[in-house]
Protein backbone atom coordinates (compact mmCIF):
# COMPACT_ATOMS: atom_id res chain seq x y z
CA UNK A 1 0.00 0.00 0.00
CA UNK A 2 2.85 2.45 1.09
CA UNK A 3 4.75 4.95 -1.18
CA UNK A 4 7.91 6.23 -0.12
CA UNK A 5 7.27 9.29 -1.79
CA UNK A 6 4.49 10.29 -0.32
CA UNK A 7 3.86 10.21 3.62
CA UNK A 8 2.19 7.82 4.72
CA UNK A 9 -0.62 9.81 6.57
CA UNK A 10 -1.53 11.43 3.06
CA UNK A 11 -1.91 8.07 1.61
CA UNK A 12 -4.35 7.30 4.66
CA UNK A 13 -6.19 10.39 4.13
CA UNK A 14 -6.77 9.46 0.85
CA UNK A 15 -8.28 6.52 1.57
CA UNK A 16 -10.50 7.84 4.30
CA UNK A 17 -11.64 10.16 1.47
CA UNK A 18 -12.19 7.34 -1.04
CA UNK A 19 -14.47 5.93 1.93
CA UNK A 20 -16.21 9.09 1.60
CA UNK A 21 -16.45 9.92 -1.84
CA UNK A 22 -17.92 6.69 -2.83
CA UNK A 23 -20.30 6.58 -0.29
CA UNK A 24 -19.29 3.82 1.87
CA UNK A 25 -19.61 6.51 4.60
CA UNK A 26 -22.37 8.70 4.36
CA UNK A 27 -23.08 11.78 5.74
CA UNK A 28 -23.67 11.34 9.07
CA UNK A 29 -22.06 8.20 9.58
CA UNK A 30 -19.65 7.73 12.36
CA UNK A 31 -16.70 6.32 11.13
CA UNK A 32 -14.53 3.50 12.94
CA UNK A 33 -12.46 4.35 15.35
CA UNK A 34 -8.40 5.55 15.65
CA UNK A 35 -7.84 1.94 17.37
CA UNK A 36 -9.90 0.23 14.68
CA UNK A 37 -8.61 2.38 11.57
CA UNK A 38 -5.05 1.35 13.03
CA UNK A 39 -5.83 -2.28 12.82
CA UNK A 40 -7.46 -2.10 9.46
CA UNK A 41 -4.65 -0.27 8.39
CA UNK A 42 -2.02 -1.42 9.72
CA UNK A 43 0.01 2.03 10.90
CA UNK A 44 0.51 3.94 13.85
CA UNK A 45 -2.26 5.85 15.74
CA UNK A 46 -0.68 8.99 15.47
CA UNK A 47 -0.82 8.39 11.50
CA UNK A 48 -4.62 7.82 11.80
CA UNK A 49 -4.91 10.81 13.68
CA UNK A 50 -2.77 12.97 11.26
CA UNK A 51 -5.26 11.23 8.29
CA UNK A 52 -8.05 12.64 10.49
CA UNK A 53 -6.80 15.94 10.83
CA UNK A 54 -6.42 16.48 7.15
CA UNK A 55 -9.87 15.54 6.90
CA UNK A 56 -11.12 17.48 9.15
CA UNK A 57 -9.42 20.72 8.08
CA UNK A 58 -11.38 19.99 4.68
CA UNK A 59 -14.88 19.66 6.49
CA UNK A 60 -15.40 16.46 5.56
CA UNK A 61 -15.23 14.88 9.15
CA UNK A 62 -15.96 16.10 12.56
CA UNK A 63 -14.78 14.83 16.19
CA UNK A 64 -17.48 15.03 18.58
CA UNK A 65 -16.14 14.61 22.11
CA UNK A 66 -16.98 11.65 24.28
CA UNK A 67 -18.72 9.83 20.48
CA UNK A 68 -16.41 9.75 18.20
CA UNK A 69 -15.65 11.16 14.35
CA UNK A 70 -18.62 11.96 12.17
CA UNK A 71 -18.90 12.18 7.91
CA UNK A 72 -20.34 15.88 7.45
CA UNK A 73 -20.32 15.80 3.83
CA UNK A 74 -22.73 15.06 1.77
CA UNK A 75 -22.12 12.71 -0.94
CA UNK A 76 -24.16 11.09 -3.36
CA UNK A 77 -25.09 7.47 -2.51
CA UNK A 78 -22.78 4.83 -4.31
CA UNK A 79 -23.33 1.50 -3.58
CA UNK A 80 -22.46 -0.52 -7.17
CA UNK A 81 -19.13 -0.66 -8.79
CA UNK A 82 -17.92 -1.20 -11.99
CA UNK A 83 -14.97 -1.58 -14.08
CA UNK A 84 -14.73 1.48 -16.21
CA UNK A 85 -14.46 1.15 -20.11
CA UNK A 86 -14.16 4.75 -22.12
CA UNK A 87 -16.81 5.04 -24.73
CA UNK A 88 -14.56 5.05 -27.46
CA UNK A 89 -13.85 1.73 -26.03
CA UNK A 90 -17.30 0.45 -25.72
CA UNK A 91 -17.96 1.43 -29.06
CA UNK A 92 -15.41 -0.05 -30.57
CA UNK A 93 -15.78 -3.23 -28.99
CA UNK A 94 -19.54 -3.26 -30.39
CA UNK A 95 -18.20 -2.64 -33.87
CA UNK A 96 -19.59 0.89 -33.67
CA UNK A 97 -17.47 4.31 -34.31
CA UNK A 98 -17.96 7.06 -31.48
CA UNK A 99 -19.02 10.42 -32.62
CA UNK A 100 -18.92 13.46 -30.70
CA UNK A 101 -21.76 15.82 -31.90
CA UNK A 102 -21.14 18.62 -29.59
CA UNK A 103 -18.37 20.10 -26.95
CA UNK A 104 -19.04 22.92 -24.90
CA UNK A 105 -16.24 24.59 -22.32
CA UNK A 106 -16.62 25.94 -19.13
CA UNK A 107 -14.64 26.96 -16.13
CA UNK A 108 -16.37 27.59 -12.35
CA UNK A 109 -14.78 27.44 -9.06
CA UNK A 110 -14.66 24.13 -6.67
CA UNK A 111 -17.31 24.31 -3.95
CA UNK A 112 -16.98 21.97 -1.27
CA UNK A 113 -18.31 18.44 -3.50
CA UNK A 114 -15.98 19.20 -6.51
CA UNK A 115 -13.05 20.00 -3.79
CA UNK A 116 -13.34 16.76 -2.13
CA UNK A 117 -13.99 14.78 -5.61
CA UNK A 118 -11.53 16.28 -7.75
CA UNK A 119 -8.91 16.38 -4.22
CA UNK A 120 -8.38 20.43 -4.32
CA UNK A 121 -9.64 23.40 -2.59
CA UNK A 122 -12.69 25.17 -2.36
CA UNK A 123 -12.41 28.00 -4.92
CA UNK A 124 -9.69 26.65 -7.01
CA UNK A 125 -10.47 26.80 -11.03
CA UNK A 126 -12.38 23.76 -12.29
CA UNK A 127 -12.67 22.58 -16.33
CA UNK A 128 -16.47 21.27 -17.52
CA UNK A 129 -16.55 19.44 -20.46
CA UNK A 130 -19.94 19.23 -21.93
CA UNK A 131 -20.21 16.40 -24.63
CA UNK A 132 -23.37 15.12 -26.27
CA UNK A 133 -22.15 11.77 -28.21
CA UNK A 134 -23.46 8.83 -29.66
CA UNK A 135 -22.40 6.37 -33.05
CA UNK A 136 -23.13 6.98 -36.49
CA UNK A 137 -26.89 6.71 -36.30
CA UNK A 138 -27.77 8.81 -32.98
CA UNK A 139 -26.74 11.24 -30.07
CA UNK A 140 -27.52 8.51 -27.19
CA UNK A 141 -24.97 10.07 -24.18
CA UNK A 142 -24.81 13.38 -22.57
CA UNK A 143 -21.33 13.36 -20.77
CA UNK A 144 -20.40 16.25 -18.17
CA UNK A 145 -17.05 15.98 -17.24
CA UNK A 146 -15.21 18.03 -14.25
CA UNK A 147 -11.16 18.91 -13.48
CA UNK A 148 -8.90 20.72 -12.28
CA UNK A 149 -8.74 23.70 -14.70
CA UNK A 150 -4.78 23.37 -15.82
CA UNK A 151 -2.69 25.35 -18.29
CA UNK A 152 -1.51 22.43 -20.38
CA UNK A 153 -5.22 21.65 -21.59
CA UNK A 154 -6.84 23.53 -24.21
CA UNK A 155 -9.40 25.74 -23.80
CA UNK A 156 -10.59 25.28 -28.00
CA UNK A 157 -13.86 22.88 -27.14
CA UNK A 158 -12.99 21.50 -30.63
CA UNK A 159 -9.90 19.58 -28.88
CA UNK A 160 -12.12 17.80 -26.79
CA UNK A 161 -14.17 16.03 -30.15
CA UNK A 162 -12.14 13.16 -29.87
CA UNK A 163 -11.26 10.62 -27.22
CA UNK A 164 -10.37 12.28 -23.92
CA UNK A 165 -8.49 9.28 -22.21
CA UNK A 166 -6.50 9.61 -25.27
CA UNK A 167 -5.81 13.61 -25.02
CA UNK A 168 -4.91 12.82 -21.64
CA UNK A 169 -2.69 9.90 -22.69
CA UNK A 170 -0.81 12.72 -24.86
CA UNK A 171 -0.19 14.93 -21.48
CA UNK A 172 1.27 12.13 -19.95
CA UNK A 173 -1.57 10.81 -17.63
CA UNK A 174 -2.45 7.62 -17.45
CA UNK A 175 -6.23 7.19 -15.35
CA UNK A 176 -6.67 4.49 -12.90
CA UNK A 177 -8.22 3.39 -9.25
CA UNK A 178 -11.46 3.75 -11.57
CA UNK A 179 -14.85 3.23 -9.81
CA UNK A 180 -18.01 4.04 -11.25
CA UNK A 181 -21.39 4.26 -9.87
CA UNK A 182 -24.68 3.20 -12.62
CA UNK A 183 -28.24 3.84 -11.51
CA UNK A 184 -31.57 4.48 -13.25
CA UNK A 185 -32.84 8.00 -13.18
CA UNK A 186 -35.45 10.36 -14.62
CA UNK A 187 -33.87 13.34 -16.25
CA UNK A 188 -33.16 16.86 -15.25
CA UNK A 189 -34.29 19.96 -17.47
CA UNK A 190 -30.35 19.84 -18.66
CA UNK A 191 -30.16 16.08 -19.72
CA UNK A 192 -33.66 16.65 -21.30
CA UNK A 193 -32.79 19.34 -23.69
CA UNK A 194 -28.92 17.79 -24.27
CA UNK A 195 -30.18 14.32 -25.52
CA UNK A 196 -33.71 16.15 -26.74
CA UNK A 197 -36.05 13.79 -24.95
CA UNK A 198 -39.35 14.27 -22.70
CA UNK A 199 -39.39 13.96 -18.77
CA UNK A 200 -40.70 10.35 -18.80
CA UNK A 201 -37.74 9.17 -20.50
CA UNK A 202 -35.51 6.67 -18.45
CA UNK A 203 -32.03 7.49 -18.66
CA UNK A 204 -29.11 5.52 -17.25
CA UNK A 205 -26.73 7.38 -14.91
CA UNK A 206 -22.99 6.85 -14.64
CA UNK A 207 -20.55 8.69 -12.36
CA UNK A 208 -17.27 7.69 -13.05
CA UNK A 209 -14.07 8.89 -10.57
CA UNK A 210 -10.72 8.25 -12.12
CA UNK A 211 -7.23 9.35 -11.12
CA UNK A 212 -3.21 9.89 -11.77
CA UNK A 213 -2.22 10.54 -8.23
CA UNK A 214 1.31 10.97 -9.65
CA UNK A 215 0.27 13.72 -11.73
CA UNK A 216 -2.22 15.17 -8.95
CA UNK A 217 -5.13 14.66 -11.66
CA UNK A 218 -8.84 13.71 -10.61
CA UNK A 219 -11.69 12.94 -13.07
CA UNK A 220 -15.46 13.88 -12.23
CA UNK A 221 -17.78 12.36 -14.85
CA UNK A 222 -21.73 11.77 -15.25
CA UNK A 223 -22.60 10.34 -18.02
CA UNK A 224 -26.23 10.18 -19.09
CA UNK A 225 -27.68 7.57 -21.57
CA UNK A 226 -31.25 7.24 -23.32
CA UNK A 227 -32.48 3.94 -21.74
CA UNK A 228 -33.39 2.43 -24.31
CA UNK A 229 -31.11 3.49 -27.20
CA UNK A 230 -27.90 2.14 -25.11
CA UNK A 231 -27.20 -1.15 -23.57
CA UNK A 232 -24.05 -1.45 -20.61
CA UNK A 233 -21.79 -5.08 -21.03
CA UNK A 234 -19.44 -6.07 -18.31
CA UNK A 235 -17.07 -8.31 -18.92
CA UNK A 236 -15.42 -10.29 -15.57
CA UNK A 237 -13.24 -12.67 -17.71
Amino acid sequence: MTNNAIPLYVQIADRLRDNIKMGKWKEGDKIPTEVELCNIYDVSRITIRKAIDELVKEDLLRRQRAKGTFVTSFVEPSDNFTVVKSFTEEMRELGEKARTMDVKLEITEADKRLAMYLNMNIGDKVMILKRIRGDSKQAFVYSVTYIKSDENFSLDPNDYYGSFYTYLNEHGIQVKDNKEVVEAILPNYEVRKALNINKNEPVLKRTRFTSCKSKNFYEYTINYYIGNSYKYYLDFN
